[in-house]
């Protein structure tokens, strides 16, 4: 039976290096495999890489994708696409952007059609809180993967720090912000709570 796989981690933790090693994989096998990416994640035009969606791992690996958005059904798009060229994966980037209804479009692929799929987002943002689409994910997928990221303490990183241009602790905003390394710091849970003086702001 396919699955739908949910890979998660903080920032820096190598998710679009494994994605991108899974899809080389079935590719090298002749397999045919669709990526998918947020809409929003302009970073590869943005470096030069490519005009459309792509997904790139920081240590240089990078493949073009189809890009998502809010409206985007990705079943439909699956269907069509597996009607003319089989698809043996789909492979998810930034999955914590999906919507709780297009999480349950991908389990159809997984269920109906039975084809694996493979998600690789962020679990929670830089308050701790859960995406809408992580949280549907957590709650979906059949198979749940840790992808360990490391404080600079040495302990397992689990959140995700979002700071300001002087480096300094940002409280609040919105809960999207493309910019990895730029604006992210993978913290353990202590260093997090401390940095965010959660006593004060929770």
């Amino acid at each position: 039976m396919a699955k739908l796989y949910f890979y998660y981690a903080s920032m820096n933790a190598g998710k679009s290096t494994h994605l991108l090693q899974a899809d080389f994989n079935y590719r090298e096998r002749g397999m045919a495999t669709m990526l998918w990416t947020a809409a929003i994640d302009d970073r590869g035009a943005v470096a030069g890489v490519g005009e459309g969606p792509i997904i790139a791992s920081r240590i240089g690996l990078a493949a073009p994708a189809h890009g998502f958005a809010n409206e985007t059904d990705l079943f439909g798009a699956f269907a069509a696409q597996h009607a003319t060229t089989p698809l043996s994966c789909v492979l998810v980037d930034e999955a914590q952007f999906l919507l709780p209804a297009q999480v349950w479009q991908l389990a159809r692929i997984a269920d109906q059609a039975r084809v694996p799929v493979l998600c690789y987002g962020l679990r929670t943002d830089f308050r701790g809180r859960l995406f809408p689409g992580s949280a549907a994910l957590l709650g979906l997928a059949d198979e749940l993967v840790e992808l360990k990221a490391v404080c600079h303490c040495g302990a397992k990183a689990t959140m995700n720090l979002r700071v300001d241009a002087s480096g300094a602790a940002v409280r609040h905003g919105e809960q999207t912000e493309i910019g990895g390394n730029l604006r992210y710091l993978a913290l353990c849970r202590r260093h997090f709570t401390e940095a965010l003086d959660l006593d004060q702001w929770a």
